[in-house]
Formats: structure tokens, sequence, C-alpha cells
């Protein structure tokens, strides 16, 4: 890892430390609907406020996309280097009281997430890597698992579908988790895509499906999961992009098996 990648990782990871101390210690806040079954709180908007406010200060050369307010902000589409912000992963499990949440950022360069920055305050876990550098939990390497079947491995799926289309879209995600659990260890569904990718890497479980692929969402991960071993592709088998339609991320030994699965159900 070059110096440069070090200190930018070194300001991604005390940006989401700061939104993370935040996270840990304040309430929801008021409950805004932006869509059906979809929310924002009070607290998502401070979070990415105030890590806004210190990327600016210290990276003003760097464009900002964060999730909340994602239609006044910079287009992925562009060449810039570029953070990407989700101020809270899990934002129903956080309203809810449930544990699963996070703060997840990723630094983009030329499409490509090159310093990724997980943190899930409420289990005192924190993720990171820079591209060629590894990958890293609270300090420790850490790499994907060595599960070599399906049958041995636990698989997470990414959120069912809201909003428009939710019923149709949600269709390929029942025949999928039918299929799972007729061929995988357990079928898990956390409410975090960036815990999704962080555990795949962390080898808490050996693969991940989310059949969506929102950048705010998936950048950090993806690159975490990669640097940990996993081999992170979209549902067909394509090497992941920003571009993507969907995020498939698993140890490699059972990445094959995983992809025909998911193909058969298409």
């Amino acid at each position: 890892m070059t110096a440069g990648a070090n200190a930018l990782l070194e300001i991604a990871r005390r940006a989401v430390a700061i939104g993370g101390e935040l996270l840990a210690k304040a309430e929801p806040g008021q409950i805004t609907q932006k869509g059906d079954r979809d929310f924002v709180t009070d607290l998502d908007l401070r979070v990415q406020a105030a890590v806004r406010q210190y990327l600016a200060e210290t990276t003003p050369e760097i464009d900002f996309l964060g999730e909340e307010l994602a239609e006044l902000q910079p287009s992925l589409a562009t060449n810039n280097a570029m953070w990407v912000l989700d101020p809270i992963d899990g934002t129903s499990n956080f309203i809810h009281g449930i544990p699963l949440s996070a703060v997840s950022l990723a630094l983009v360069e030329h499409g490509h997430p090159s310093i990724g920055v997980i943190l899930a305050p409420f289990l005192g876990l924190e993720y990171y890597a820079a591209a060629d550098g590894g990958a890293f939990s609270n300090g420790e390497p850490i790499s994907s698992s060595r599960a070599r079947a399906l049958t041995e491995s636990i698989v997470s799926l990414g959120d069912y579908a809201v909003g428009v289309g939710a019923n149709t879209k949600n269709q390929r995600r029942i025949v999928l988790t039918s299929a799972l659990a007729a061929a995988v260890e357990r079928v898990r569904m956390f409410g975090s895509a960036a815990l999704d990718l962080a555990w795949v890497a962390d080898g808490r479980t050996d693969a991940c499906v989310i059949l969506s692929n929102k950048p705010w969402d998936t950048a950090a991960g993806v690159l975490i999961a990669r640097e940990a071993g996993a081999l992170v592709t979209d549902s067909a088998g394509h090497d992941h992009s920003l571009m993507s339609t969907d995020t498939v991320a698993a140890t490699p030994a059972i990445a094959r098996q995983l992809l025909e699965l998911i193909r058969n159900t298409a």
C-alpha cells in the first residue's frame, strides 16, 4: 500500500468513526418515509452531514456522494475520485432496535472502490481495506471462509424489494430463497448489505446474494470482500462493478456452485 493510500485509509477510518460515534449514542429522531416501506431518520442526515464535513476539510479535492439527498450530488459516471457514504446501512434495523446497522464509506476512483471502511458500532466491529493491501477487522487480517460445498455454507440474502415493482422483483427473490433453503446449510437475512459483504470477508458467512447494487450499500463491502479473498461478481458471474445490477460474494470454492444455482432461478 502506498503512503498516499494509507493516509486516505486513515482519513476514511476517522470519518466513519465520527459517524459511528453518533450512531452509537443518539436516538433515531424524526422518522420520515422516503417511499413504500423505506425510511430516513434525522440521525441518517446528521451522520451524513458530520462525515461529509470532515471529508470536505481533509480531502477537499475529492467529490462526495451520500445515500441521503443523492439526487443533489455528483454522478458516479464521472471519472473523478469520490467518497461514497451510507450513513446508516440498515436503517430499518436501527429504528427497531436491532443492532445490525453500520456506517459504510468507500473511496471510488475511475469507477472502482480503492478504499472501504465499515463500522458496526453496536457490535464493536470495524472492517477496512485498501486496494492490494489486504482486509482487516479490528486491526487483525481477515480472510474468507474455507467452505468447500454449498451444503456446509451459510449464505445471506439481501433484503426483499420494496417500492415500485416490489411484487415482481420479489418473485425472483422468493424462488431463490427456496432454492437456497434446499441446497445450503442455512439461509440468513441481516438487513444490511454492508454487513452481508463484510461477514463474507471475515468468514462468518460463506456467501451473500444481493439482488441490487446501490453504490453506497455495496462499494466498501465489495472491496473488503475482494481483499479478503472472496470472489465478487454479478449473478451472471461477470466481475462486479458499480454498474452491475446485483452483487454476489462467495468464498472461491463454492462460487461456481452458487452462481449455477442463481442462474437456474432467473
